[in-house]
């Protein structure tokens, strides 16, 4: 196993301090919960909105470390098109938790918008604020480009360095004199008094941003939930590009994973259906609310939709409290992640919550 894999400064505070998490109970790393504010058949946003508070107010009473919640656009079945605004709302509702965006598209916004809306968001709740970044549009293209107000998406991604170098600028209020921005600061931020700033978090499921993670001395997240099959390649070159910086001296990766727990099997697995025919419609143009478990038992798969189900079903931890455990650990363990972060994509609020608090109890998480 890599030197560095498994977190052998997990423990070491001193750096990079609201970055690195600590395990709880008997967890061997830090478990984290992300949220994508799900919307179910029979349901209302306003409803899923509410459940997002409940998972909040159970992970920081568990003993979760953090809570991210994730840009997307135009897709039915979820809450979460803006994240700041969403973590507004848990964060008055919260005390102790560190609440963040797994992520925010840097392509789709001005990078001062970004500064302005985290600076607020840590003024709101010093020192539990996290902004993660992605560089996918976070929907499709014809929906990307009504956001960017231009066709030409790849321009987004491509630039995505150079937007980032400028929101960290923004961030620190550190623009060098005679720069065009010079004289424009991201309020609330440091030309107002001193102040502590959200960490920066690179988002990716493939190199690119393992990569540049990496060169930067950035923590990285990976989303194994839906790119399963890049997660050791990406880690083994963010570890393997990484460049200690002010903000870490060793790697700190933490990877998406989708799990569900229920008080028996067959619940579970009724559960995550739901979830994976959502994905089918999803990948197959036809986007909408998360189905229920009735419904997805009731469907007529083909044999192509069967296909894709029995894969995606392959990547979704779920089973009882101890199943569930068991292959957590066993992931933390081959990927040598420094961080799980659970996402649990089901039909209604009720087993999410179950599921989080299942999963706590595996691992003897405060109560």
């Amino acid at each position: 196993m890599d030197k560095n894999r498994g977190g052998e400064n997990r423990g070491d505070e001193s750096r990079g301090d609201g970055i690195r998490g600590r395990a709880e109970g008997t967890a061997s790393v830090p478990l984290s919960v992300l949220d994508l504010v799900t919307v179910g058949r029979g349901r209302t946003a306003t409803q899923a909105l509410r459940t997002s508070v409940d998972i909040a107010q159970l992970a920081e009473r568990r003993g979760y470390h953090r809570l991210w919640v994730a840009e997307h656009h135009s897709m039915p079945g979820v809450a979460s098109s803006s994240p700041a605004v969403i973590l507004a709302h848990l964060a008055a509702r919260t005390e102790r938790i560190r609440l963040g965006s797994g992520g925010v598209m840097l392509p789709n916004h001005a990078p001062l918008v970004i500064a302005e809306q985290f600076g607020t968001l840590e003024a709101m709740a010093p020192g539990r604020i996290d902004l993660g970044l992605g560089r996918a549009p976070g929907t499709d293209g014809a929906t990307a480009a009504a956001l960017r107000r231009t066709d030409r998406l790849g321009e987004g991604a491509d630039d995505f360095p150079q937007q980032l170098a400028e929101l960290t600028r923004f961030l620190d209020d550190d623009f060098p004199d005679g720069h065009p921005y010079a004289r424009i600061h991201a309020v609330p931020g440091p030309v107002q008094g001193p102040a502590g700033r959200p960490p920066i978090w690179l988002l990716g499921s493939s190199g690119f941003s393992a990569r540049l993670a990496g060169v930067l001395g950035l923590p990285f997240a990976f989303a194994h939930h839906f790119s399963a099959q890049n997660t050791i390649p990406a880690l083994d070159l963010y570890r393997d590009s990484f460049k200690p910086s002010a903000v870490l001296d060793a790697p700190y990766a933490l990877i998406g994973v989708s799990a569900l727990a229920a008080d028996e099997e067959r619940e579970a697995r009724r559960q995550v259906l739901s979830g994976a025919l959502s994905m089918v419609r999803l990948r197959t143009g036809r986007p909408g609310l998360i189905p229920t478990p009735e419904e997805a038992e009731a469907y007529a798969f083909s044999p192509m939709e069967r296909e894709f189900v029995d894969s995606w079903l392959g990547n979704v931890i779920h089973g009882t409290a101890e199943e569930v455990r068991s292959g957590l650990d066993d992931l933390a363990k081959r990927t040598g992640a420094d961080e799980l972060m659970i996402t649990a994509n089901a039909h209604g609020g009720e087993a999410r919550l179950r599921s989080y608090d299942l999963i706590a109890d595996a691992y003897g998480l405060r109560g």
